[in-house]
């Protein structure tokens, strides 16, 4: 039996909560969405989908992004829910010895980007905001310290985790980051109406920093493009949309739109990833639909 998830936090979180209700005991399987959209995923019976789209011969699947829907039976609970952890908590509720309720609530919160502007502009102060914002997989894939969180999730509460040296040393780096990304984020970003647009592609190394941060600079958004190459192959571009957390008057279902570019997501964020020499036709089209700002999923 393997857990297969992503590595974002919730992802982290929903292992943590699968290796004590299943016991299970081998190593995470970490996979982008993309990758188990376009059958890129060898997945094996037994497996447990968390916070992915559906794999054929998976045991069990657990998930909650609005483009992931399938129309065919399986094991486990797709529904809308604020995060992937909250079904698998819930699904599992008298499995678990630890009271893990604190921890679903801010999971909640951060994957759904329910956040407050003091929590985005001063991420220090609020210990699980903190942490999230230390999983990072848009450079090099860090596993063993995924796998170290997924374990110390398990075992500690949310202070010991941050005295853990690891931990600290990455929240260190995240508040670095985000001092510099601030700066980078004005150089290359440029607002069309109501539509923030960032491209990094200029980029060897994709700068890093607080996803949330633009909100802040750029008030007028209602919605955040963010442009990259994949770090794996630079064949292909990445975009990365988001539904203004502060400014909520963006009207499109993220997701639903980036399924028609080879992507998907929640109705407030999503992404995809598409070959380069589609970029310029697809850009196009995204940002118009961005500006003219019209419902999608009537």
């Amino acid at each position: 039996m393997r857990i297969v998830t992503r590595p974002d936090f919730d992802g982290v979180v929903c292992a943590a909560l699968l290796y004590e209700a299943e016991n299970v005991q081998g190593p995470v399987i970490w996979v982008e969405p993309n990758d188990m959209q376009k059958g890129l995923v060898t997945v094996q019976e037994g497996d447990i989908i968390a916070n992915l789209p559906y794999g054929d011969n998976c045991t069990l699947w657990f998930d909650h992004h609005y483009t992931n829907k399938i129309d065919k039976p399986f094991n486990g609970v797709f529904r809308d829910a604020p995060s992937a952890s909250r079904i698998i908590y819930e699904f599992y509720r008298d499995k678990f010895k630890k009271d893990y309720t604190k921890l679903i609530q801010e999971t909640d919160r951060i994957d759904s980007a329910n956040l407050s502007l003091d929590e985005v502009l001063y991420p220090e102060n609020y210990a699980y905001v903190l942490l999230s914002m230390t999983i990072n997989n848009q450079n090099e894939p860090d596993e063993p310290y995924w796998n170290k969180l997924v374990e110390l999730i398990g075992k500690f509460e949310i202070e010991k985790i941050l005295e853990d040296p690891e931990v600290k040393k990455n929240c260190n780096r995240v508040l670095a980051e985000n001092t510099a990304y601030k700066a980078i984020l004005k150089q290359h970003t440029e607002l069309r109406q109501h539509v923030a647009i960032t491209d990094f592609r200029s980029f060897d190394k994709v700068p890093t920093g607080n996803r949330f941060l633009v909100y802040s600079l750029y008030p007028e958004a209602f919605v955040h493009l963010r442009i990259r190459y994949d770090t794996r192959n630079k064949e292909k571009v990445v975009l990365h949309v988001g539904h203004s957390i502060f400014n909520r008057n963006c009207r499109v279902n993220l997701g639903l739109m980036l399924a028609k570019f080879e992507g998907g997501g929640h109705p407030g964020a999503g992404s995809c990833r598409f070959h380069k020499s589609k970029a310029d036709d697809y850009l196009m089209q995204v940002i118009d639909i961005l500006l003219k700002n019209e419902p999608n999923d009537i």
